[in-house]
């Protein structure tokens, strides 16, 4: 058995500098194969997520491109709408609408004038009325006179006028002995049978009536004759 030599024994050993160069080339390939399957999930996301937004990106362009189309189209159709007419066909419409509005204002006018002329002639219907109310007393006293005295020509004069007066703003005088009796412009104070009546008629006025057009301002009061039962 041969002697156990030390430093044989050490010579024969591996260099561990020489191991450790081995073994860092290892651990770094093992490092960049790592980063490289961490690396590619990332990149495929984000490769996607690309993908998405420049989809999303060509789809808004196509809606925006649509729309601008659309507003293209009604711009031109507007257009044309409002070019379809000449110049002498546009100054035709707007005659035409002048004419409307005079022809509507005309209308308005007339109805306004016809309005104002009906109250004018009620305002002076209405001071007539009052003017001849006031005067009926007076009138009746001439009535009287005329029936159960002599009136000299002076004062003749004077009554004749004072009817003129009133026929002038259309005030007629009614009511006479022998007419037949009616009830909507004569008011009966009195009925006296009559033998020789056949109907009733007016035997006395005791006050004569007075009327503007068909609106009585005062019946007629009278004494009526009846026919005999």
């Amino acid at each position: 058995m041969s002697d156990f030599n030390k430093d044989e024994y050490l010579n024969d050993l591996p260099d561990m500098d020489d191991l450790s160069g081995q073994a860092a080339p290892a651990a770094g390939a093992d490092s960049a194969a790592s980063a490289g399957s961490a690396d590619k999930p990332a990149a495929d996301t984000s490769a996607a997520q690309e993908a998405s937004a420049a989809d999303a990106t060509a789809k808004s362009q196509d809606n925006g491109d649509a729309a601008a189309k659309c507003d293209a189209d009604k711009s031109d159709k507007d257009g044309k709408d409002g070019d379809t007419l000449t110049p002498l066909g546009q100054a035709k419409k707007e005659a035409a609408e002048y004419l409307e509005a005079l022809q509507r204002e005309r209308a308005e006018f007339i109805n306004f004038r016809n309005r104002a002329q009906k109250e004018q002639d009620r305002f002076r219907q209405h001071g007539i009325i009052d003017v001849l109310t006031a005067l009926l007393p007076a009138l009746d006293d001439i009535d009287r006179i005329r029936e159960h005295s002599e009136m000299d020509d002076s004062f003749k004069a004077v009554a004749n006028k004072i009817d003129k007066a009133f026929e002038k703003f259309g005030v007629e005088k009614f009511g006479e002995k022998g007419e037949d009796f009616d009830p909507t412009k004569h008011d009966a104070i009195l009925h006296k049978p009559d033998p020789n009546a056949e109907k009733e008629t007016v035997d006395t006025v005791v006050e004569a009536g007075y009327r503007i057009g068909d609106r009585v301002i005062r019946a007629a009061r009278v004494v009526v004759a009846s026919p005999q039962s």
